[in-house]
């Protein structure tokens, strides 16, 4: 009967944003920071190519399930889509170096991603961009 009330007490805490975003993966976890860091400083100057980074840093070679977990963290809301301003920052999610994506940038790779025209990117739409 103990666990049964600790648990029902951990309840609002366990589905806070907060302890959703301490239970994610970083980044490095999953991706090598060498290359993480490489495919920043390319993008740094030139103009964002969601493709090309997502090939920069590993993922295209990754299996559904791993491109599923950079999903989950790049999900800074918990919501299971990635929204316009969640997207603008995406590179930070990557590490906290990366720069904002441009409005333009940030419009082409929702245009991208968006296979189902609702506006944001879900899980599914984010692995298969990445795997194209």
């Amino acid at each position: 009967m103990k666990s049964r009330t600790f648990t029902s007490h951990l309840l609002p805490f366990l589905s806070s944003p907060l302890s959703l975003q301490l239970a994610k993966m970083a980044m490095t976890d999953l991706l090598k920071a060498e290359e993480i860091k490489k495919a920043l400083d390319a993008f740094a100057a030139e103009e964002f190519d969601p493709k090309r980074f997502f090939e920069m840093v590993g993922m295209k070679a990754m299996s559904a399930d791993n491109v599923k977990k950079v999903f989950q963290a790049l999900d800074v809301d918990g919501s299971g889509f990635i929204e316009e301003e969640e997207l603008k920052f995406v590179l930070k999610g990557f590490a906290k170096e990366g720069r904002d994506l441009t409005d333009a940038e940030t419009k082409a790779f929702l245009l991208a991603a968006d296979k189902d025209g609702d506006g944001k990117i879900g899980i599914d739409e984010f692995e298969i961009l990445v795997h194209e």
